[in-house]
C-alpha cells in the first residue's frame, strides 16, 4: 500500500523538533552539529531571532494579497537587490526550481521580441542540477533525472563540463543563451575557475548570447561575497536565485538586466505566492544582514578556518578522504570511502552532512557558524572516519 506521503524520498530516520543556531535537535533532546543547513538553505542559522521577529510581526499583520496588488515590502527587497547587484529588475518566485522556468522563458522571449525567434536554445553542462520541473530537467538532461517523463523539453543543448571545443562547437545561429552554475553542488562541488567564467562572459558577448547564472545554492553569501559570479569581476544577464535568500523561509527570484528581460511584459509570467508579504519580510532582514560591513568579510574569515581544518582531516586519514574542493562556506570532502558510510557515521557522532555526486560529502553550513563549532564538527568527522577506518 502507498504511504500517505508519496515515496520519493530516501529518508534516514532521523527527525528533529527544534533548531538553535548552527544546531538540531531530536525528539531525545539530542544535539546534532548542522554541516548541512536544510541543503545550503538556512544561511542565518536555525530559528535566528531577528528572522523570528520580522516573521511574527508580519504575520501579526498581513500574510498575502496576491500579485494583483502593489506589496511594498517586494519592492523594498527589489529595490536593495537591484542596489548591490548587476541587476535593473526582479522578479520573486518560491523556490530556485521556479526561478529556473522563469529564466529560460525570458532568455527565449528575449529573442522572440528580438525578432528572432529561431533563437531559442540554451546551452547546459553535464552535471548540472537547476531542479525538477520540466525546463530545469530538460536542463540537467541526466538519464537519471529525465528516465521515465519523456517527452522531454526541447531547446537544450548539453556539452561536457570544463569541454571548450564542445562548447564552442555546440554555438549557432539557434542559440540564444549559455546557463550554468558557477558551482556545481549537487554534482560534487565543481567550482567553474574564474578564468572560465570570464572566458563565458566574452563568449556570450561575441555571439549576442545571454548569459545565464545559477545562484540558487552558491549566492547569498555562500562564497564570502554577496553572489559567487564576483569573484570573477563579471556580471550575466538573468540570475536564478533561492535557498539563502530567505533564510529558510520559501523564497525565491530571477534577477536580470533590463535588456535581457524586456520581452516580459504584463501578462506573460506570474505567480499567485511569490514575493509574498511574509517571504519578503524575512528576505528585507536577511540581505540587511548578509550586507551588513562586517558580516561577509566575517564568513570568508571562517570558510578560511573551516578549510584548513578539512584539510587536516584530509590528511589525517588518508584511506577515508581524498581532497577538498569548492569555495568559502559551499566546500566538499571527496571520499574515498563510500560518501554515504561517512555521512551515517556522521550521524553516530551527531554531526550532520549533505551527500553530493561524485563520492563527495557536502559541508555546507549556516554562514553564523562559530569557530568553535567548526571545531567540534571537525572532530565529530573525525571521530566517524575513525570508526569507518578500524573496520
Amino acid at each position: 500500500m502507498i504511504e500517505s506521503i508519496l515515496p520519493t524520498y530516501n529518508r534516514l530516520p532521523l527527525s528533529f523538533v527544534r533548531g538553535e543556531g548552527s544546531w538540531l535537535v531530536d525528539a531525545a533532546g539530542e544535539r546534532y552539529i548542522d554541516l548541512g543547513s536544510g541543503i545550503a538553505v538556512n544561511s542565518l542559522g536555525h530559528a535566528n531571532p531577528e528572522l523570528v521577529e520580522v516573521l511574527i510581526e508580519q504575520a501579526k499583520t498581513l500574510w498575502h494579497t496576491s500579485n494583483l496588488f502593489e506589496i511594498p515590502l517586494q519592492t523594498a527587497l527589489a529595490d536593495k537587490l537591484v542596489e548591490a547587484t548587476f541587476a535593473d529588475t526582479v522578479f520573486f518566485t518560491n523556490s530556485g526550481t521556479e526561478a529556473c522556468e522563469l529564466a529560460v522563458k525570458m532568455a527565449r522571449k528575449h529573442f522572440f521580441e528580438a525578432g528572432q525567434p529561431e533563437r531559442n536554445q540554451i546551452i547546459t553542462f553535464s552535471g548540472a542540477f537547476h531542479g525538477r520541473s520540466a525546463a530545469a530537467m530538460a536542463a540537467a538532461g541526466s538519464e537519471k533525472m529525465i528516465r521515465g517523463f519523456g517527452p522531454i523539453l526541447d531547446g537544450f543543448r548539453q556539452v561536457p563540463w570544463g569541454d571548450h571545443e564542445a562548447l564552442n562547437g555546440e554555438i549557432n545561429d539557434q542559440s540564444a543563451a549559455i546557463m550554468i552554475e558557477p558551482i556545481q553542488g549537487e554534482a560534487g562541488i565543481f567550482q567553474l575557475p574564474d578564468q572560465c567564467l570570464r572566458g563565458l562572459r566574452d563568449i556570450c558577448d561575441t555571439h549576442g548570447l545571454l548569459l545565464i547564472l545559477d545562484e540558487v545554492q552558491c549566492g547569498m553569501g555562500r562564497t564570502g561575497r554577496l553572489f559567487a559570479h564576483e569573484w570573477a569581476g563579471i556580471v550575466p544577464d538573468i540570475m536564478m536565485v533561492a535557498k539563502g535568500i530567505g533564510g529558510g523561509f520559501p523564497l525565491g527570484a530571477v534577477l536580470a538586466t533590463e535588456l535581457a528581460a524586456s520581452g516580459m511584459t504584463a501578462g506573460t509570467h506570474g505567480s499567485t505566492y511569490g514575493g509574498n508579504p511574509l517571504a519578503c519580510a524575512v528576505g528585507n532582514k536577511v540581505m540587511d544582514l548578509i550586507l551588513a560591513p562586517d558580516f561577509l568579510p566575517e564568513v570568508r574569515r571562517r570558510a578560511g578556518f573551516l578549510r584548513q581544518r578539512l584539510e587536516g582531516l584530509v590528511a589525517g586519514y588518508p584511506s577515508i578522504f581524498e581532497s577538498v574542493r569548492g569555495a568559502g562556506l559551499m566546500l566538499g570532502l571527496k571520499c574515498r570511502a563510500e560518501n554515504k558510510e561517512i555521512m551515517k557515521a556522521g550521524y553516530e557522532r551527531r554531526v550532520i552532512t549533505v551527500p553530493g555526486s561524485d563520492n563527495v560529502l557536502r559541508i555546507v553550513p549556516p554562514l553564523t557558524i562559530s569557530e568553535n563549532e567548526i571545531e567540534e564538527a571537525v572532530t565529530r568527522l573525525g571521530d566517524a572516519a575513525s570508526k569507518i577506518a578500524s573496520r
